[in-house]
This record gives C-alpha cells, sequence and structure tokens, in this order.
C-alpha cells in the first residue's frame, strides 16, 4: 500500500531505514545535531573556572568549561597540533589550563595556546590563531547549549521559540524558574534504539492506556490518547483524587512558588528538537536530553529539578522520581520493541499514524526537510 492509497484517517510515516540506516545516521549527525543548538550540560555542574565536561555532538566531542571570568566556553576537543583529544574522561576540573597528553601542547581556559615544548623558538605561531577552535554557547534555563555550525540559527526562534510554539508565551515557562532549581535526581538510560522513535514515543499518547497505568491514574485524560502537546496551552490537568505528581499520587513536595494557578495541578510537556523533553508539574521540573549514539542505539540522561530547598532539606524524592522513572524504563522498552520491526522487509516502505498521532508528520517533514530528502532511505 502506497501513501496516495491510505484512508483519510491515516498519514504514512517514515520508512523503515529511517531508523536502521548507518549511512543515514551520519547524514543526521552533519545535518541536524551539528547544525542546531544541543543541551550538553546543567551549568551548575560547571560550578568554577576549570571544571569541564565532554559531550559527543554529532561526530564531534566539544569540551564544555569556565572561563576564570566564570563565563561558560565550549571548544573542539581537538589538540591543534596533532589532533589528540584533550581529555577523554567525562568530566572533571583542571587548574588553570588543558594540557595535550601527547606533546603538552597547553591551553588556557580562554582557548589561547599558553604553553608547548619549544614554542618560544617558534615566534611566528599565533597564541590565538592556533588556539583551542571554540563554538557557540548558550546558557537557558540553567542549562549549557552549544552548536557547531559557523552560523548558528537563532536560539530564540529555535529553543526558546519551542517552548512558545507549545506553551503560548515564554512567560508560562518562566514562571517555574528551572534555572534556580536544583537536581534532586539524575538517572541515565542506554537505549537501543533509534533517537527518532524516542522523539515521536514522547510527542504522542496513544499507547499511554496500553503501557502506562500510573501515569494515566494520575493523568486521567491520557488515558484517551491525546498528549498535552496536541493543544497549545493545554496542560494535563490531574485527576480529582490526585494530590501531586507521584507514584501514587500522594501529596508532592514544595509547590514552585512562580507558577500561576491556571498551571497548577497540571502538567506540560515541551519537545525542544532535536534532543531535549521538558516536563513541567508544580512542584519539579524534569528534563531529559538525548544523546544519539548510533543508529539504533540512544543515551538519555535524565534531571529531576525541585526546589533547593526541598533538595538540601533531604527531603524524600521517592515517589516524585518513581512515576517518571517507571514512565521513561515503560517508554524506552517499547522504542526498544520496535527497533527490530524497523529491519523487517514489512516496514520497508513504513508504517502508519492515527489521527492522534497526525502531529507526528509534521516531525517527519522537519527529518526530510533538514536532511534535503523528501523521503530519507
Amino acid at each position: 500500500m502506497t501513501s496516495t492509497s491510505l484512508p483519510p484517517s491515516l498519514l504514512a510515516t517514515l520508512p523503515g531505514a529511517a531508523y536502521t540506516d548507518p549511512a543515514l545516521f551520519a547524514l543526521e549527525q552533519e545535518r541536524i545535531f551539528e547544525k542546531m543548538w544541543f543541551c550538553v550540560a546543567r551549568a551548575a555542574d560547571l560550578p568554577r573556572p576549570g571544571a569541564f565536561r565532554t559531550v559527543d555532538v554529532g561526530r564531534e566531542s566539544i569540551l564544555v568549561t569556565r572561563a576564570r571570568d566564570h563565563s561558560l566556553r565550549a571548544y573542539f576537543n581537538v589538540c591543534r597540533h596533532r589532533g589528540a583529544r584533550l581529555r577523554t574522561d567525562r568530566s572533571g576540573e583542571v587548574r588553570r589550563a588543558f594540557q595535550c597528553p601527547y606533546h603538552a601542547w597547553t591551553y588556557d581556559l580562554d582557548g589561547r595556546l599558553i604553553a608547548a615544548p619549544n614554542l618560544t623558538r617558534m615566534p611566528d605561531v599565533g597564541r590565538i590563531e592556533y588556539g583551542l577552535v571554540d563554538v557557540a554557547v548558550r546558557e537557558w534555563l540553567g542549562y549549557v547549549w552549544v552548536c557547531l555550525a559557523e552560523d548558528p540559527p537563532s536560539f530564540e526562534a529555535d529553543v526558546v521559540g519551542a517552548a512558545v510554539t507549545r506553551l503560548g508565551d515564554a512567560e508560562s515557562i518562566e514562571r517555574y524558574g528551572i534555572d534556580g532549581l536544583t537536581v534532586g535526581r539524575r538517572i541515565v538510560y542506554d537505549v537501543r534504539a533509534n533517537w527518532k522513535l524516542i522523539v515521536e514515543n514522547f510527542m504522542e499518547c496513544y499507547h499511554c492506556a496500553t503501557i502506562h497505568p500510573e501515569l494515566t491514574e494520575v493523568l486521567p485524560e491520557f488515558a484517551d490518547g491525546y498528549a498535552a502537546q496536541y493543544y497549545v496551552g493545554h496542560g494535563a490537568e490531574f485527576g480529582a483524587d490526585i494530590r501531586g505528581f507521584t507514584v501514587d499520587g500522594s501529596e508532592g513536595l514544595d509547590r514552585i512558588p512562580g507558577v500561576s494557578a491556571e498551571q497548577d495541578r497540571r502538567y506540560y510537556a515541551i519537545t525542544v528538537q532535536p534532543q531535549v523533553f521538558i516536563n513541567l508539574v508544580p512542584d519539579h521540573v524534569i528534563l531529559h536530553r538525548m544523546y544519539p549514539v548510533a543508529a539504533d542505539r540512544t543515551t538519555v540522561e535524565c534531571d529531576w529539578l525541585y526546589l533547593p530547598e526541598v533538595v538540601d532539606g533531604g527531603k524524600d524524592l521517592t515517589r516524585s522520581v518513581e512515576l517518571f522513572d517507571r514512565v521513561n524504563r515503560q517508554d524506552f522498552a517499547a522504542c526498544e520493541r520496535t527497533q527490530p520491526g524497523m529491519g523487517s522487509r514489512l516496514y520497508a516502505n513504513g508504517g502508519v499514524l492515527v489521527p492522534s498521532e497526525h502531529h507526528i508528520g509534521a516531525f517527519h517533514a522537519w527529518v526530510r526537510e533538514r536532511l534535503g530528502t523528501e523521503r530519507p532511505m
């Protein structure tokens, strides 16, 4: 059956090869992850000058750090001499500079070349010209975002704009004061599935009644199959007997003061393409960052964010964290169950989307546009 012969209720999906082809994944790395704003770290994880984190963005390793003036900086994790990686550890701290372990070329926190064996005998080697190559950096919601493109797209349009498009205005997300919240729990998931399957899963709730019994108990309207992202400005309302966004519906934690009366007792979800999910509830925020590793593997780092006094005061986060941890594990298991089917001959031409999933068609169109092809194979 071709897409032109589908009944009006159904839309065609991407073909199976879009989720399995290593060559297509390489193209996604080049034209999506290396061209767009990519969230790489919680700013609080870089508390002082010299603190660093290395992150893979597309095909590149990026070194994120703080300079001596406490500004955030990001560089290609590549020595300018012979190309060795400066740091192979995922995180750490240096006192004053980054030194290549191969030939000891040394760079200060601002990226300048400050020392190398026999450097004084090479007066024609510019300290800036042969310094580390930086990439664009922005901070928003207390997270560090980088863009590897030589001419980065508008951060306000692509990143902040995703929240505006979803919620209707920027103030609706600013009321949660996410930059001032504290990470109460962080869980890293290794998902054996293509990154697009995870995005598609997060965008729809047609599956919610089937695999999310705890979530639909807290958010009864999800049992009808319509996701919170389906309507601009809409937040899924807590059930009448539900007291908090917890695994058993029990009382939550201290409510974020800026949350408006209209936002209270509601759940909002935002997708910031290509790799961030933001979940808003009255007493905490859950933020997912995806790191696509291969065509069939994705690392997902998930933060649960609370008021500082909740975390510092040692309040029990168990019931709060457990709800979305279960949701995550249920979702990722579904994605891993789907991934093998993408390689089946029966899925060579793709599958179909039902009406409550039609908005996923816009995501597929976006992928095709980014890759420069009508139907990626």
